[in-house]
């Protein structure tokens, strides 16, 4: 008998599951509630722990549904205490990195296996499309690192994770339905309960989505930018081609609830020779113009063949100079994670698909931490 998975539905969906399942409509909003609040707030994995409940009612839903996580098939810790895991779901793998900082700490979430870009600097780029992930696999991936740190209930304090990105594999608005069933659970303030302003959705720039994902998903917006001439952007991320700068920057201007109090953050990775100039700096700042804006200087993170090298470390100081003159924060942000390959650009599963026998070796030989 095939069970269900119930993890990722709405409350409307599961309803009808559950009716479907043969719970009795007069019962029916109690049970979505009581399931809720267990699976998204206390993080159950099993019907069986669910203590409130009846136990022929239990018995019913472990006949009828699952409650699946993905399968954490490697966990790395960096020196620098950056986590990620490789996980597996429907026979693929994808992964998941959390950022711990003093005061915070940030889950980088895929929304794909793979990804269509083919951004030049980017890891991720060079593994083709597999597909896209899941409202349950997205929110999955939320909930198994809260099992890894410890992290429930979801509604407890001093939470380790406090902000949830979209930054993972893939870009977000090419698997925008998904997404945004999986942000609406994520922001629920009776599920995964971050708030809309702790979860930032990052696109490469899908132009005709970033209206929709304002109005319909009310997230954050980060804009992978990297460039400020179309002729560079056309290389470094080739979407440009059909979206061009000018395109892209006038759909921030309008983004719905964009404010100087909740600015839209733009992603610029520092390649050196390739658009660290002054000159660069300068024109970035007239192209954002009108925005409330920020920028978030990424120093470039090597992987095996890349082509390019990243900005020398006073060059990345010099061009963040320009931006703080002109009034736009411009933190350059400290590379985390990459001696396990966790860092902005790098993640790509096929790196990691490696034998059981040769995982099952290297966690023998893992120190305990």
């Amino acid at each position: 008998m095939t069970t269900q998975s119930i993890l990722g539905l709405s409350p409307d969906e599961l309803k009808s599951a559950l009716l479907a399942a043969g719970v009795p409509e007069k019962a029916v909003a109690m049970r979505v509630r009581q399931l809720w609040n267990w699976i998204y707030v206390h993080g159950c994995r099993d019907f069986a722990a669910m203590s409130n409940l009846a136990k022929d009612f239990r018995a019913q839903m472990e006949g009828e549904f699952v409650i699946d996580r993905p399968e954490v098939v490697t966990e790395q810790i960096s020196s620098d205490g950056t986590r990620k895991w490789l996980l597996r779901s429907g026979g693929q793998e994808f992964e998941t990195v959390f950022i711990p900082e003093p005061g915070r700490g940030t889950l980088c979430v895929s929304s794909q296996v793979g990804c269509t870009l083919n951004c030049r600097f980017c890891h991720t780029g060079t593994q083709k499309l597999v597909r896209n992930l899941t409202p349950g696999e997205i929110v999955g991936q939320v909930m198994a690192a809260r099992d890894a740190l410890g992290d429930w209930p979801s509604t407890g304090e001093n939470r380790r994770i406090t902000n949830v990105v979209m930054m993972g594999m893939g870009e977000p608005l090419y698997n925008f339905d998904n997404v945004k069933a999986a942000l609406a659970i994520v922001s629920d303030g009776d599920a995964l309960a971050f708030s809309k302003r702790r979860v930032t959705l990052s696109t490469s720039g899908v132009v005709p989505m970033i209206a929709r994902a304002g109005n319909e998903i009310g997230s954050s917006l980060a804009i992978s930018l990297h460039a400020v001439r179309d002729e560079v952007r056309d290389v470094l991320v080739p979407l440009n081609k059909k979206y061009p700068i000018a395109e892209l920057l006038e759909a921030c201007r309008t983004y719905p609830g964009a404010s100087n109090a909740r600015r839209i953050t733009f992603e610029y990775v520092m390649l050196k020779g390739v658009n660290d100039s002054l000159a660069d700096a300068r024109q970035l700042v007239k192209l954002l113009s009108g925005i409330p804006a920020k920028v978030n200087l990424l120093p470039f993170n090597p992987w095996p063949g890349s082509p390019y090298e990243c900005s020398e470390w006073e060059q990345i100081e010099k061009f963040a100079e320009v931006l703080n003159r002109a009034g736009y924060a411009s933190p350059v942000r400290t590379p985390r994670g990459r001696d396990i390959m966790a860092a902005c650009g790098q993640l790509k599963s096929e790196s990691l698909k490696k034998r059981a026998s040769e995982r099952e070796a290297e966690k023998v030989a893992e120190p305990v931490k």
